[in-house]
C-alpha cells in the first residue's frame, strides 16, 4: 500500500470519529433546549447565536472578520435550511417525545444517499444500502414503540415537525458538503449561523415566544446549545468534507440511541424492550453501512486553518 493510500485511510477513520463525535454531541441538545425555557425557535436563535463568537474565531484565526471573507450560496443555502432545520425540529422536542424528535429527522440519508448519488457521483454499495435499511428501521421502531405517556401534548404534530425536520436537514447536509469542497471549516459553520439566526428570531417573535430564557439554567443550557453546536455540528461540516455525504449521513443516527439514553436518565422517558432493541438495531445497520461504504473518490479538502 502506497503512502498516499495510508494517509486517506487515516484521514476517513479521522473523519468518521469526528462525525461519531459530533453526532453524540448533538444528542445532547434536545435535552438542552427543553431545559433552555423559553421558546422553541427562540432556543435555536441563542444556538447560534452563542455559537458565533467562537465560529468567528475559527473562521478568521488571527485577521479576525476581516479575514473571513463573503459567503458563497452553499454557505447561504446551508443557514436557510438549518434554520428551517431547527425551526421544525426544536417544535417537535416541545410536542412530542426526546426519542422521536431525534429519531425521524435521522430518517435523512434516504435523501441524502439519493441525491449524493446523482449530484456527487457518490454510488452506494450493495452491503451500504442493508446497513442504512437497518439503521432506518431501527430508528423508526424506536420511534414507533414510545412508551405512552411520554409522548409529549401534541405527539402526532411533533411527529410530523420531526419527520419535515429530515427533508432541511437532509439538504442542509448537502449545502455544507458543497461548500467544504471549497472552503474551510470554520468559514461555512461561522456564514450558516450568521444567515440562520435572524430567521428563527422573527419566527420567534411571530409564534409569540419567550424570547428570553426564564431561569439561570435556561440561560446556561442555552450557552451551552451554542458551545454544542460548535463541537457537535462542527464536526460534522468538518467530516463531510473527508467523507461521503451518505457515509455521514447514516452515521450521524447514532444521535436518537444517544438522546433517548440522556432522556431517560434525566426526564426519565423510560425506554421499552422495543426501543432498546431498535436502537441496537440502528448501531448494527450504522456498522455495516461503514464496512460497505460507497467506494468513491476522497472529496476535496482544503487546508484548514
Amino acid at each position: 500500500m502506497t503512502a498516499l493510500a495510508l494517509r486517506r485511510d487515516d484521514d476517513g477513520r479521522l473523519a468518521l470519529a469526528a462525525l461519531v463525535f459530533g453526532a453524540l454531541v448533538i444528542g445532547s441538545t434536545p435535552i438542552l433546549v427543553r431545559l433552555a425555557a423559553c421558546g422553541p425557535a427562540a432556543a435555536g436563535f441563542w444556538r447560534l447565536t452563542f455559537a458565533l463568537p467562537l465560529l468567528a474565531i475559527l473562521a478568521g484565526g488571527k485577521g479576525g472578520l476581516a479575514a473571513i471573507g463573503p459567503p458563497t450560496r452553499a454557505m447561504m443555502l446551508a443557514g436557510v435550511f438549518f434554520a428551517l432545520d431547527l425551526g421544525c425540529w426544536h417544535y417537535g422536542i416541545r410536542y412530542t417525545s426526546v426519542a422521536n424528535a431525534t429519531v425521524l429527522p435521522n430518517l435523512t440519508p434516504v435523501l441524502v444517499t439519493l441525491v449524493g448519488w446523482f449530484a456527487f457521483k457518490e454510488r452506494p454499495g450493495p452491503i451500504f444500502l442493508v446497513g442504512m435499511a437497518a439503521a432506518i428501521g431501527g430508528a423508526v421502531v424506536m420511534a414507533e414503540a414510545a412508551t405512552p405517556g411520554r409522548t409529549g401534548p401534541l405527539p402526532h404534530v411533533g411527529d410530523a415537525l420531526s419527520a419535515a425536520t429530515a427533508l432541511w436537514y437532509g439538504l442542509y447536509f448537502l449545502a455544507v458538503r458543497s461548500a467544504r469542497q471549497t472552503h474551510g471549516t470554520g468559514k461555512v459553520m461561522f456564514w450558516s449561523a450568521v444567515v440562520g439566526a435572524p430567521p428563527l428570531l422573527a419566527t420567534a417573535f411571530l409564534m409569540h415566544e419567550n424570547i428570553l430564557p426564564a431561569t439561570a439554567l435556561g440561560w446556561a443550557a442555552a450557552a451551552g446549545l451554542g458551545l454544542a453546536h460548535v463541537c457537535g455540528q462542527g464536526s460534522i461540516a468538518w467530516a463531510l468534507g473527508r467523507l461521503p455525504a451518505s457515509t455521514a449521513a447514516v452515521t450521524v443516527l447514532v444521535q436518537p440511541v444517544a438522546a433517548a439514553l440522556l432522556a431517560y436518565l434525566i426526564f426519565g422517558e423510560t425506554l421499552t424492550v422495543l426501543q432498546t432493541l431498535g436502537g441496537g438495531l440502528a448501531l448494527l445497520g450504522v456498522v455495516i453501512a461503514q464496512r460497505g461504504q460507497a467506494k468513491v473518490a476522497a472529496p476535496a479538502v482544503v487546508a484548514e486553518a
